[in-house]
Formats: structure tokens, C-alpha cells, sequence
């Protein structure tokens, strides 16, 4: 699994990051991210890519697992 580490960093860099790490067709990825804008863009990309996304959220930081559906 791939973990790309987008914390502290604002839109649109998560969803570029998570478009360079998904190059690689793998099966699943984790993004971590603190923000709610960066959440819900990282979430729409990655459905718009066919992934699904489980959301855990730990004291204000965001964990997204995307996994090919």
C-alpha cells in the first residue's frame, strides 16, 4: 500500500500528489491529509478514478483508504 502524506499542505497539492502516487495502477493507496477541503477533493478524485474511500478522522487529521472498487 502506498501512503501519501499531505498534511499541512492546501489545494490543490493533496489531489496532485495522490494523482502522481495513483500513476502506478496500484490496488491500494492511504492519504493523510488535515484539512476538510483537501478531504473532500482527495475523496472526489479518487471516486472520479473508480476507488472507493473510507474515511477515519483522529483529532482533526484525515485518513483516506482508497481501494480499487
Amino acid at each position: 500500500m502506498v501512503i501519501v502524506d499531505a498534511r499541512g499542505l492546501s489545494c490543490p497539492e493533496p489531489v496532485v500528489m495522490t494523482r502522481k502516487a495513483m500513476m502506478d495502477k496500484q490496488a491500494k493507496y492511504q492519504v493523510l491529509v488535515d484539512n476538510l477541503a483537501s478531504k473532500e477533493n482527495v475523496t472526489r478524485y479518487a471516486q472520479h478514478q473508480g476507488y472507493a474511500v473510507q474515511v477515519e478522522e483522529t483529532g482533526g487529521e484525515y485518513t483516506l483508504t482508497l481501494t480499487r472498487a
